[in-house]
């Protein structure tokens, strides 16, 4: 399936996959996460993030402190002016990116401050990380963003 397929695919079957999230909560969570870790694995192989890019021009991830110094000083900007020029605190007391697409995202889909980036992009799209269980809505709402999140669950949904 073709990145776009994969995304209106996540839509169109929204209401199975939260079924799924439902009933994976009760899955044995070691054998979740093991699931999961494998089926991000396979998926990432394929995948070339680069080819989409829809996480950087459709949402934001959080700025923590430390990814606000960070970034900061990758841009030889003081750490308020990093945040007037591109953050704001959303309803949930998070900093987070005042435009989409990311202000970092070039037009080749390149990350013009990867090695330093937030660590929510870093992690994103959270699939191979510990206690699934605990974010499977998340990662239920992941699938109509990044198509690799919507193949991993294809996966899962075979398996579980």
């Amino acid at each position: 399936m073709k990145y776009q397929s994969l995304l209106q695919h996540a839509v169109a079957e929204k209401e199975v996959y939260q079924k799924l999230a439902t009933r994976l909560k009760k899955a044995n969570a070691r054998n979740l996460d093991k699931a999961f870790h494998q089926a991000h694995d396979r998926v990432f192989k394929k995948m070339d993030c680069l080819q989409c890019a829809n996480c950087c021009k459709t949402t934001s991830p959080i700025f923590r402190d430390v990814d606000i110094r960070r970034i900061a000083k990758k841009l030889r900007l003081s750490e308020t002016a990093f945040i007037q020029q591109y953050l704001r605190m959303d309803n949930e007391g998070d900093y987070v990116l005042t435009t989409a697409p990311c202000p970092f995202l070039g037009s080749d889909n390149y990350c013009s401050i990867y090695e330093d980036r937030p660590l929510a992009c870093r992690e994103y799209p959270h699939t191979d990380r510990k206690n699934m269980f605990q974010i499977l809505n998340l990662t239920r709402k992941n699938m109509e963003v990044c198509p690799a999140v919507t193949h991993i669950m294809q996966e899962i949904l075979r398996d579980f």
